[in-house]
């Protein structure tokens, strides 16, 4: 097959991901901060509708947390190697490859699926007890279990939706990615207060409006690939290949896989927050975390852009182009760190009220008031290392990316929360303050690991053109 019929005519996202690579980071980026940040809203909001319910019911949100972690990390991990594998095909001039990964996608999606939904199905109550639900009494342990067998129950459209954002963006096309994230936030908008309050389904109703809205993005997604992408899902583009499996799974699976260690770290924390306060510091840490999320959404924006750039690059053998990637991308990113952060320190108060304004939660105003000002330092430091894991996962050295999150979040992050809560006595402050001194510790560690490789690379390019 000649280069003209494998490599169909480049759509607007293509050209953009094979063009200059600041302005690829710029045009990627700001229409994955709206999304993401419309979608982290929503999360915001979902809280403060659980938050009315009472404390156990935002407690059993959170010890759900760590679980709906794994999950969708390793759906994002899908969509991480999706993007990788995809885009190198991509920048290789290789239409048919790319083509067919995305159908190997599909695969895993199916089979992911199936494996969540047997293994979750039969152990959410014991997994739930182990991460410390029933320690403090109430109802918590009930409502985690209501509120998680309705959300995992729903694991197909989850995984789907989380694949399929990952081939989009490898084709450049957040655009599409920004309008089906935007629509399932705001569908899941309109339906929680109606459920949970309307017509009195309390959690459950918070779970069946998030998988309702995902059930029709999920929808409009087939509808796109049928019609309106770059990438096509057709039978007969489908050659079934080791190869390409093993390079989707080689990002997937410890991207997937990163994600559990941040799981373990939630639940670790979780447990030292059980230890030190109760379930109070959960209820805490499950509504200033999501505050967090909402507040970096900007920087993993431009990560996240940075990996379909990397992959590229990399297929077209533009290994010059990682540093400017890698240079812009942090820049970016820090000075959105830096603005972020002297905002969430000044409205802090302000933030922790929203979620404080039932009598049973009231009390709780002050101590996520802290937190939220506690982790103003940890924004700054999040760019250097997310960028150098999107920079690995781009590559399909997803290992090495793994490498990095569990160095940060378990050799570093828990540790020091142990350290500072327990033996030195401080508590609860002390998990917010072992968070923010193992991110900056892990991002140093990012960044240094990262740049070795690149010039590594670059050094190697350079040495097979002297030979030439």
């Amino acid at each position: 097959m000649s280069e003209a019929n494998n490599y169909q005519e480049e759509t607007e996202g293509v050209s953009t991901i094979l063009g200059d690579p600041k302005k690829a980071i710029l045009k990627l980026s700001g229409p994955m901060i709206i999304a993401m940040f419309v979608t982290s809203l929503y999360s915001l909001i979902d809280s403060v509708w659980v938050a009315g319910l009472g404390q156990d019911a935002l407690a059993a949100v959170g010890f759900i947390s760590p679980v709906f972690l794994v999950v969708m990390g390793f759906a994002n991990g899908l969509g991480a190697g999706a993007t990788s594998v995809i885009s190198r095909y991509i920048g290789a001039k290789n239409k048919k490859g790319a083509d067919n990964t995305a159908l190997h996608i599909m695969l895993l999606v199916v089979i992911f699926t199936a494996i969540v939904m047997i293994t979750i199905g039969a152990f959410l109550e014991p997994i739930l007890q182990l991460l410390g639900a029933s320690a403090g009494g109430g109802n918590t342990l009930e409502l985690g279990l209501i509120y998680g067998s309705i959300i995992f129950g729903g694991a197909i459209f989850l995984i789907f939706s989380s694949a399929s954002y990952g081939i989009l963006r490898a084709e450049g096309n957040v655009k599409k990615t920004t309008y089906a994230m935007i629509i399932s936030a705001v569908i899941n908008m309109i339906l929680d207060p109606i459920l949970i309050y309307v017509f009195g389904w309390g959690i459950a109703g918070a779970a069946i409006s998030t998988i309702i809205s995902m059930a029709i993005v999920c929808i409009l997604i087939l509808y796109w690939f049928k019609t309106e992408t770059y990438i096509k899902f057709r039978k007969k583009d489908f050659n079934f290949s080791k190869k390409i499996l093993k390079k989707i799974l080689g990002v997937g699976l410890p991207a997937g896989v990163e994600f559990l260690v941040i799981a373990i770290l939630a639940g670790a924390l979780n447990l030292i927050l059980v230890m030190v306060s109760g379930t109070d510091a959960v209820a805490i840490y499950s509504a200033g975390w999501r505050v967090v999320m909402i507040a970096i959404v900007p920087i993993i924006s431009v990560s996240l852009s940075v990996v379909a750039i990397i992959g590229a690059a990399f297929g077209a053998r533009k290994y010059e182009n990682f540093t400017i990637v890698q240079n812009y991308s942090i820049k970016l990113g820090t000075l959105i760190a830096i603005i972020t952060a002297v905002a969430t320190y000044i409205l802090a108060p302000v933030i922790s009220g929203i979620f404080t304004y039932s009598g049973e939660t009231a009390h709780l105003s002050p101590f996520i008031t802290d937190f939220l000002r506690v982790m103003c330092l940890f924004y700054i430091f999040v760019p250097i290392g997310s960028v150098a894991a999107s920079i690995f996962q781009g590559v399909g050295r997803g290992f090495d990316s793994l490498m990095l999150t569990t160095i940060r979040e378990l050799f570093l992050a828990v540790v020091f929360a142990y350290i500072l809560a327990i033996p030195m006595g401080l508590g609860q402050e002390g998990v917010w303050w072992g968070i923010v001194v193992g991110n900056i510790l892990g991002g140093l560690i990012a960044y240094i690991w990262s740049k070795i490789y690149i010039n590594k690379l670059i050094a190697i390019k350079g040495r097979s053109r002297e030979h030439k």
